[in-house]
């Protein structure tokens, strides 16, 4: 069986240990030699782990932690700035210098996230912060792609209504691990696990075309015969327990962010615990 990297369960709303934090501490941004001085980055990291896990509003943000109007302002700062990208990025070419990122075979799958009324609302209309109406009701879709191991290496977020193959590019356009010297980042599994969803010409096509191998049952209207490794197709539960996983975060299982932007920083959040 194929081994994952485990995530604690209530530490979640406990918030980092000191090994956690040694590990994501030097991949922070450094502080300003000017103006007021911040907050404890780590006090702030873990009452967003709190919010994450719990799903509660930011004012029932307990006491113990800091204030909750200095916590969202740090939390819309940094992602605005994209932090939460590159402290992910910093962690994922750790891993791989460690060599801990499997680029055999990566695994593709999506889930529908139902949408709290909160979060309707926004301007510019809801498809622009990835909102639409699917037969799971009014939410976003969240498509990820992981390693072998589980650890989570993309996301994506369109409409609820949208199907897995459209995200499919822009899914494995993401995620690119930046090695040390001036070579290109790598980016590209040798092989690509996904389910029925995935199937058809199209998504067959851009992954050959790329040099990956598809490994996508196909369905019973298809003419063309295709072969089909089960042995590693049903390795797949990897990303399905991925997923189970992230959704333990009452705030990634429900999207109560009006911001398409927030909620994926939510994501980001989640999987940068999992990567330490």
């Amino acid at each position: 069986m194929t081994a994952i990297a485990p995530v604690p369960g209530a530490a979640g709303r406990r918030g980092l240990s000191d090994a956690e934090w040694a590990r994501l501490r030097p991949v922070l941004p450094p502080r300003a030699r000017t103006g007021r001085p911040r907050r404890d980055e780590r006090s702030v990291i873990d009452a967003l782990l709190w919010l994450a896990r719990t799903g509660a509003p930011w004012r029932d943000l307990p006491e113990r932690y800091v204030p909750w109007r200095s916590v969202a302002t740090r939390f819309y700062r940094w992602t605005r700035s994209g932090l939460w990208e590159r402290i992910l990025s910093a962690l994922r070419s750790i891993a791989d210098a460690r060599g801990q990122i499997d680029w055999e075979v990566h695994m593709v799958d999506a889930t529908s996230v139902r949408a709290h009324r909160h979060a309707a609302g926004a301007r510019g209309g809801q498809h622009s912060q990835a909102l639409g109406r699917s037969r799971g009701g009014f939410g976003s879709k969240l498509h990820l792609r992981c390693d072998r191991h589980g650890r989570p290496m993309a996301f994506v977020l369109t409409p609820g209504e949208r199907n897995e193959r459209t995200a499919l590019p822009e899914l494995m356009a993401r995620g690119a691990v930046h090695r040390g010297g001036r070579g290109r980042p790598r980016l590209r599994p040798r092989m690509v696990v996904g389910d029925r969803g995935y199937t058809g010409r199209p998504a067959r096509d851009f992954l050959r075309r790329r040099g990956i191998a598809a490994v996508i049952p196909q369905l019973r209207t298809e003419r063309r015969p295709r072969l089909v490794d089960w042995d590693l197709y049903r390795e797949r539960n990897v990303v399905e327990r991925l997923v189970g996983r992230l959704k333990e975060y009452r705030r990634i299982a429900t999207r109560y962010d009006k911001l398409a932007a927030c909620y994926l920083a939510f994501i980001q959040l989640a999987a940068i615990r999992m990567w330490l």
